[in-house]
């Protein structure tokens, strides 16, 4: 939901369309993100690692074709719209790690 409030190119229809789009996003990434991984490990390694922003925004892309509720206007916005969701993730994960600290074992 805070995707689509801070960039246009991203929109979600509802609360229920997010979750179900974090939910396909997030099985998406589970299953076939390692395998186009392997398949382009090649063109990531020439590329620095950044060919790994493409296949995030691919991810983002077929995740927003899949969905009704969540759409995604072309692949560029696909790519800036993953950029700013992984950083949304990593401010989250910031903001509870300072809440909720590990606990040593």
């Amino acid at each position: 939901m805070a995707l689509a409030h801070l960039y246009s190119g991203v929109e979600v229809t509802s609360f229920g369309a997010a979750m179900n789009a974090a939910f396909v996003i997030g099985i998406f990434n589970l299953i076939v993100r390692p395998a186009l991984v392997v398949l382009t490990l090649p063109v990531t390694f020439f590329s620095l690692g950044l060919f790994l922003f493409v296949i995030n925004a691919f991810m983002f892309w077929a995740a927003a074709g899949l969905l009704d509720g969540f759409v995604v206007r072309g692949f560029g916005s696909a790519l800036l719209g993953s950029l700013i969701y992984s950083a949304i993730g990593v401010f989250i994960d910031s903001a509870l790690e300072r809440l909720f600290p590990p606990q040593p074992l």
